[in-house]
């Protein structure tokens, strides 16, 4: 029988036990968990990245109702997963830059949607006239271009207002939550997007300008 990887970001209560129930739980409707990862970590919660392997035809919606039968717990997003599990996710896609023969920022954009766990990606500079230039995009960016960018030139990862005068409407239409950093001192940022959210967390911010900065060096170091 076939298997289908889901993401799920969950939102529990941090206290013993919590991640063994929801195992349990997710386990009762045939859900083995592949991974975890902590993305945020707060006084008395958690939320937490789950890769599990389902049954193919298994309804997602039997995922969020198993898991939130554990008190305290919150499914905020639920994700078809067909990501590598690797570890170091950063670095990889750093070493990755540095070491291609092809255009890097290319090659950043491709590799940011697994790393950062989103739907696309691209690279941005203001263009003549305070318009903007999309110079890459990953597979999955939006076909509908993006003529203004009233948030460049940026000084560090932010997450972007959804519902901003500059998001094209087919975007907002796909709930497209997005969050940019600089790339180096050039003007340029990359902008990320998560169709049908969740919203991006402090530590996934933090992430994403950790990852622009270290790219930023090694671009600088390139020329």
């Amino acid at each position: 029988m076939s298997h289908v990887s889901y993401l799920l970001r969950v939102y529990l209560q941090d206290r013993p036990g919590s991640l063994g129930l929801l195992a349990v739980q997710l386990g009762s409707v045939g859900a083995d968990i592949l991974s975890l990862e902590v993305v945020e970590r707060g006084e008395g919660y958690a939320v937490d990245d789950l890769v599990v392997e389902v049954a193919r035809g298994a309804l997602p919606d039997s995922l969020i109702t198993a898991a939130e039968k554990v008190k305290g717990v919150r499914v905020d997003s639920i994700r078809p997963y067909s990501g590598v599990l690797d570890t170091h996710r950063e670095l990889e896609l750093v070493d990755q830059v540095a070491t291609t023969e092809t255009d890097r920022l290319q090659v950043l954009v491709d590799q940011a949607p697994r790393v950062l766990r989103v739907s696309w990606a691209m690279i941005l500079t203001q263009g003549v006239g305070g318009g903007v230039l999309q110079l890459f995009g990953s597979s999955g960016a939006p076909e509908t271009p993006l003529t203004r960018a009233d948030w460049l030139p940026l000084n560090r990862a932010e997450q972007l207002d959804p519902d901003a005068d500059w998001v094209p409407e087919a975007w907002q239409d796909m709930d497209t939550r997005m969050a940019a950093a600089p790339l180096g001192s050039s003007g340029k940022a990359i902008l990320l997007g998560r169709i049908g959210g969740p919203d991006f967390r402090p530590s996934e911010i933090a992430r994403l300008g950790y990852l622009a900065g270290i790219v930023s060096t090694v671009l600088r170091a390139e020329n």
